[in-house]
């Protein structure tokens, strides 16, 4: 089916039988060419059914035309097997609810997309939870959970998913709708004249060990063990039949939960020390070593831990089951942890490990392959040196973790899989790793399957007399082939498909330096390895990524669909029209460059840079949209109202709703939005008004008068000021002038022979240059800043930024963007935040005490960038009580203005920032440092939020006494 009047055909069938979508266009096939291995395979076309007929549409459609079908559901598979070259079944669009919950029976009805922390949040209230919790929990499916077999970290308490399975409904390739369950309920017709007749191979061919997932489940069909039909389906890959609906079990959940962290001095030690903690009956046993964690603050001393859960009818029983194992376990060090918050972040380490052990500690790129062999637990530590031997012997390098209790290791290996030569030795380490496995009574696969990875060398765990009945199963399911094919069946080579092949293998020109990838822009698209963080529907804590998916819901806007794109793009089989592609723009389209990914992604994806990349590859030498000049150049327009002091008519222009509209087509601004008004007067015409204020003995900070601050919201500058004087410290602004002198001045110096040779200018981070796109617009904007900042860099003064968004672009951007110029990187080191200036540079002052709650939401940028551990401390130091929210207030500079986007912006603000502000306290104190934040808040809420400084500025002009350095407030 390669010839287009075929593909035609086949598409048009489709949509006349599925009342769901379907998709063969560009952008649709693009998505779903990858998981989370390494592999890649393109499809024809996908389809989201909307219920079973839709399935068994499809599958009729697709059998007589001798079409491939592949079920797929978040994608986050590690073995390839969520890939496939004929039509793909997406599941998460439609058939993703939960049809039935029965606490009484403790069993819930699913459909094949529902997300698994979904089950779990209707579960909690009645104490049940699905047992097997994966790390991709807040985005893998129950479909693909039983295709595969999943695990997870509770399965030394609770077992595999197949454990948790009671009945299942599937369709077959020809159309069979049956109910499998015990007892040969549901069997396809010879399914038990084969089990019967090879019962003896059934009974001796399977290794006993907890995490064994490799092959078929042939043996839960023998009569000792119930004849199971539901069960021997779990870990089939979709290669038996497809799932449209499941009933599975759920467990008591215990009410409380303690946590303890068990240091080792290395890996082997805590391999060594997991088995002997089974008896007493944790809920998990899981290992990780110290070269996956950024940082071990909060870990107890070691080098290797092991995380054992424990659970029990009360905080203090769950307690003492956790010190018991604490008292058995000869350990380093040790902690016990209760609260749930505190477990909560100590999971996130372990969680995210599946993401950073994709760089190994020096940055090199490192894959999966190897993800997650299984062997008896008593056997984890001398298999663990077998296998670090066996990668020393071939020059590799990885780190293991994973569940330790189930013997059960991951570890992503840093094969070279982009040359011929490290291809090959990725093939022998591959066979030579099956051999020692197997020679420690292990399984190729102890959680994420085969696929393509591993089931060419399943004869070598099962021999080729049982590979053989696994090749007939798969024929009584699925005689013509078509679900599926390729894998653990007649299986492609693990080397080829390999998702890495089809990219460019000279290095693509392009405007960032991406240091962290070695400048190589492929090397930042292949970061994304498919791991999904950015799927997540619901954000805990301060998270951020990926809000424009939570909004739409749709692939193409996550962070991950965004870079598959990216990288068909630079592979130019699926997006053809490279840097000039309107799909890749599309999908970029509704990205808000929160730059969430940055710091959430746990490989570091950084999608704003990416996106700032393309754009400015995409319009070159072309008209761009109107909003990339009236916004993106925001910086130029108010400096030209303020050298004509025309900000009253502005503002009274603007007032009048015909031309304001008018104004808002012309510069492609949304209808819905309002233009913000223009401050009279700047926050650098009041510095130069008032008295001079730079003597004293504190040390001096540069004050940075960002374009916001500066024209938009000058009261933020002036609050500053009063509050870093009040501090103690000497504040002056960056100079606007540069003279061959380069004194550290503000602007003031005005002799003759330095205004003969000085040339004038403003300094600026150059962020709406960057966020649209209009990088060499940005890099001479930088460079003229550079220019200006030359005198403070010979100097050791602070810069500070009082808006989050300018100050991340200066120490993110600036060096990156201007990756050849020494002086970038130096300024990005000197910038600091308005609440890590006061904390390093007047560490003795201590701000007035205001004793109030407070709202609002962390900046995205300095979440992601900048961090915001100093603003902690400042708000407890000044009584500013409770936490503010995560996620991304959906302004993000030009993005909520720009016409198309106002939808998407405000369903970002409904998500936690305006519900946080709407059930805060009267008394809260709502802060926003960020100017689009405070502009979000106004204009959808109609509240005012203020910067930091601005609230510590009032309470200071309510205590006139604390006018110097080091006096405590009293109690406004």
């Amino acid at each position: 089916m390669t010839d287009l009047a075929g593909l035609q055909m086949l598409r048009a069938e489709l949509r006349r039988a599925v009342r769901g979508e379907v998709g063969f266009d560009t952008t649709a096939r693009a998505l779903v060419t990858m998981d989370a291995s390494n592999y890649r395979r393109v499809p024809l076309g996908v389809v989201a059914p909307r219920d079973a007929d839709d399935v068994a549409a499809a599958l009729e459609i697709c059998r007589r035309r001798g079409v491939p079908v592949v079920a797929r559901g978040g994608g986050t598979s590690i073995a390839g097997q969520a890939t496939g070259t004929g039509v793909v079944l997406d599941f998460t669009r439609h058939m993703n609810r939960l049809l039935d919950l029965d606490a009484g029976t403790g069993t819930a009805v699913v459909q094949p997309g529902l997300v698994l922390d979904r089950l779990q949040e209707a579960a909690a209230p009645h104490g049940l939870r699905f047992g097997p919790d994966p790390s991709t929990h807040s985005r893998c499916t129950l479909g693909g959970m039983i295709g595969n077999n999943s695990c997870g970290s509770h399965s030394v308490a609770w077992g595999t998913t197949a454990d948790s399975v009671r009945e299942l409904d599937v369709i077959t390739a020809r159309g069979q709708r049956l109910r499998l369950g015990q007892g040969w309920a549901g069997a396809p017709e010879g399914l038990r004249e084969l089990v019967d007749g090879e019962l003896a191979r059934l009974r001796t061919g399977f290794p006993e060990l907890p995490r064994r997932i490799s092959g078929y489940a042939l043996d839960a069909l023998l009569p000792e063990k119930g004849a199971d039909v539901a069960r021997a389906f779990c870990g089939s890959e979709g290669t038996w039949g497809v799932l449209t609906e499941a009933v599975v079990r759920l467990v008591q959940a215990p009410p409380a939960r303690a946590l303890a962290v068990l240091g080792y001095a290395d890996e082997g030690a805590a391999a060594e020390a997991a088995a002997g903690l089974l008896p007493y009956g944790p809920l998990t046993v899981e290992g990780m070593a110290a070269d996956l964690v950024p940082t071990a603050a909060g870990l107890p001393r070691g080098g290797a831990w092991l995380f054992v859960e424990t659970g029990g009818g009360s905080p203090d029983e769950a307690r003492a089951r956790a010190e018991a194992i604490l008292r058995a376990a000869d350990v380093l060090d040790s902690l016990v942890v209760t609260e749930p918050a505190g477990q909560r972040a100590l999971w996130r380490i372990r969680e995210d490990a599946s993401g950073t052990a994709t760089r190994m500690p020096d940055g090199s790129e490192a894959w999966p392959g190897w993800e997650d062999c299984a062997v008896p637990p008593a056997r984890l530590g001398p298999y663990l040196r077998d296998f670090r031997a066996l990668l020393t012997a071939h020059g590799l390098r990885g780190t293991p973790y994973g569940h330790f209790g189930d013997g059960c290791i991951h570890v992503r290996i840093d094969f070279d899989l982009l040359t011929e030569a490290g291809i090959g030795r990725f093939r022998r380490f591959s066979e030579e790793l099956a051999h020692l496995v197997v020679a420690h009574g292990g399984s190729l696969s102890g959680e994420h399957g085969d696929g393509q990875a591993r089931a060419e060398l399943l004869p070598v765990m099962y021999g080729a007399e049982m590979v053989s009945v696994f090749e007939r199963a798969k024929a009584v399911w699925d005689p013509d082939d078509l679900l599926n094919p390729g894998m653990l069946v007649r299986p492609a080579p693990l080397d080829t498909n390999l998702r890495f092949s089809v990219l460019p293998r000279k290095p693509v020109d392009v405007a960032f330096g991406y240091p962290a990838d070695g400048g190589d822009f492929s090397a930042a698209i292949r970061r994304c390895v498919g791991v999904a963080k950015c799927r997540t529907t619901t954000v805990a804590g301060p998270a951020v990524m990926c809000p424009s998916f939570r909004a739409t819901g749709e692939e193409e806007h996550s962070t991950r669909g965004r870079a598959r794109l990216l990288h068909e793009m630079l592979a130019g089989e699926v997006v053809t029209d490279g840097w000039r592609s309107t799909e890749v723009r599309e999908a970029l389209d509704l990205c808000l460059s929160c730059k969430g990914c940055r710091s959430d992604c746990p490989v570091g994806v950084d999608m704003a840079t990416y996106k700032a990349e393309f754009l400015h590859h995409h319009y070159a030498g072309r008209r761009r949209p109107a909003a990339h000049y009236a916004m993106g150049r925001l910086p130029r327009w108010l400096s030209w109202v303020a050298s004509l002091r025309a900000a009253g008519a502005v503002n009274a222009l603007a007032s009048v709703r015909p031309l304001a509209r008018f104004g808002k087509r012309l510069g492609g601004i949304a209808d819905e939005r309002e233009i913000p008004r223009v401050a009279r007067q700047t926050f650098s015409r009041w510095w130069r008004g008032r008295p001079q204020r730079t003597t004293g003995d504190g040390d001096l900070v540069v004050l940075w008068p960002d374009t916001f601050t500066e024209h938009l919201a000058p009261s933020v500058g002036r609050a500053a000021v009063r509050v870093l004087e009040a501090a103690g410290l000497r504040v002056v602004l960056p100079p606007t002038l540069r003279m061959r002198g380069r004194p550290v001045g503000d602007g003031r110096s005005r002799s003759a022979a330095a205004l003969l040779t000085a040339r004038r200018g403003r300094v600026c981070c150059g962020l709406t240059y960057v966020s649209t796109g209009q990088l060499d617009e940005a890099r001479a904007v930088l460079r003229r800043t550079l220019e200006l900042m030359a005198p403070v860099l010979e100097t050791d003064a602070p810069v500070v930024v009082l808006e989050p968004s300018c100050a991340a672009a200066l120490r993110g951007d600036l060096p990156e963007l201007l990756h050849d110029d020494p002086r970038a990187a130096r300024l990005a080191k000197r910038v600091v935040t308005f609440a890590e200036a006061l904390e390093r540079y007047a560490p003795d002052w201590t701000p007035p005490v205001l004793d109030r709650p407070v709202t609002g939401q962390t900046h995205c940028h300095q979440h992601a960038v900048l961090g915001d551990t100093a603003d902690r401390r400042l708000r407890e130091a000044a009584g500013l009580t409770g936490e503010l929210s995560g996620g991304c207030c959906g302004l993000a500079g030009n993005f909520g203005f720009e016409r198309g986007h106002y939808e998407v912006s405000a369903a970002c603000a409904e998500e936690q920032l305006l519900p946080s502000v709407r059930q805060a306290p009267q008394d809260a104190v709502v802060l926003a440092d960020g100017f689009s934040c405070r502009t979000q808040l106004e204009q959808l809420g109609g509240v005012r939020g203020r910067h930091l400084a601005e609230v510590l500025a009032a309470a200071l002009d309510r205590n006139p006494s604390l006018r110097d350095s080091g006096k405590r407030a009293s109690r406004p």
